[in-house]
């Protein structure tokens, strides 16, 4: 479906946890000399306006980002991710946020490459304008993510980081996932594949996650973050959460010492939570 605009959700809790675990991600890959792609299949604009235009709507990034801003004595790998959102924000006022495009942007090196998938002709323009900086280096795709990635797999130089993160407004994208994983761990088994996921009252997020948890890879480790409790009205997304394919080992023990400090910071009340859980290798 082409009318979701991630805008209205930028930097909200579901992208604090979805950008800061693609930034320890990045961080691994970075450790090695030999260059790396990274692929994302829902790439959207790339840098999002926090105090005009959709995102002031519902405000989100409120009870997200906003609550980490300018805080002192935080984690290490938080403050790692603000990095990021400071380098668009030099002045200190929150007024831009850097989508996972933009955050790879900063973290990827001189050999390394992107290969952004996204659909939405309004986005996609946007998305173009702010990869223009790179060059040569990106190449974004006006068309569908899963149908890419059979096309760039494996990558030329046998190391990638793959983010899907599809709107979900269409059912069927729970079970493109697992489908498009499936193929992909056929071409390339060894990339990084890193899945983000919203949690409503609804089951198929849950049966894409036990479906995940049967693919034919060596690990896996799965983190959610849920800020409140299910919504009365059964409406609305109360957490979210990342599933990532053959994850780095030092993830785990992170995200073990980071994730009861986010329930903490960015939880709305009772039934605030985390689950972490992996398969390892």
């Amino acid at each position: 479906m082409l009318s979701y605009r991630h805008a209205f959700h930028a930097g909200n809790h579901a992208d604090v946890l979805k950008h800061l675990v693609l930034d320890q991600l990045l961080i691994y890959l970075n450790q090695k000399d030999k260059p790396y792609w990274y692929i994302d299949t829902h790439a959207g604009a790339g840098v999002y306006a926090l105090t005009e235009g959709y995102a002031t709507k519902n405000a989100e990034f409120a009870t997200g980002v906003a609550r980490l801003w300018q805080r002192n004595a935080l984690p290490e790998p938080i403050a790692s991710y603000l990095q990021h959102v400071l380098a668009l924000n030099p002045d200190g006022a929150l007024r831009y946020y850097p989508g996972s495009p933009q955050l790879a942007a900063q973290r990827v090196r001189p050999d390394d490459r992107l290969r952004l998938y996204e659909l939405h002709s309004s986005d996609f323009t946007l998305l173009q304008e702010n990869m223009s900086p790179l060059g040569k280096r990106v190449l974004v795709d006006k068309s569908d993510g899963f149908a890419g990635l059979k096309a760039l797999l494996p990558p030329p130089p046998r190391r990638a980081l793959v983010l899907i993160d599809p709107p979900y407004e269409d059912k069927k994208d729970y079970q493109r996932v697992t489908k498009a994983l499936e193929d992909a761990l056929r071409r390339f088994a060894t990339g990084i594949y890193a899945v983000w996921y919203p949690q409503l009252q609804r089951v198929e997020w849950q049966l894409m996650l036990e479906q995940l948890k049967r693919l034919p890879v060596k690990g896996w480790l799965n983190v959610s973050l849920q800020v409140e409790p299910p919504h009365p009205d059964g409406f609305g997304m109360y957490g979210s959460g990342m599933f990532i394919l053959n994850p780095p080992y030092t993830l785990h023990p992170l995200l073990e010492q980071l994730m009861p400090w986010l329930v903490q910071t960015l939880g709305q009340g009772a039934g605030s939570r985390f689950v972490l859980e992996q398969q390892a290798a």
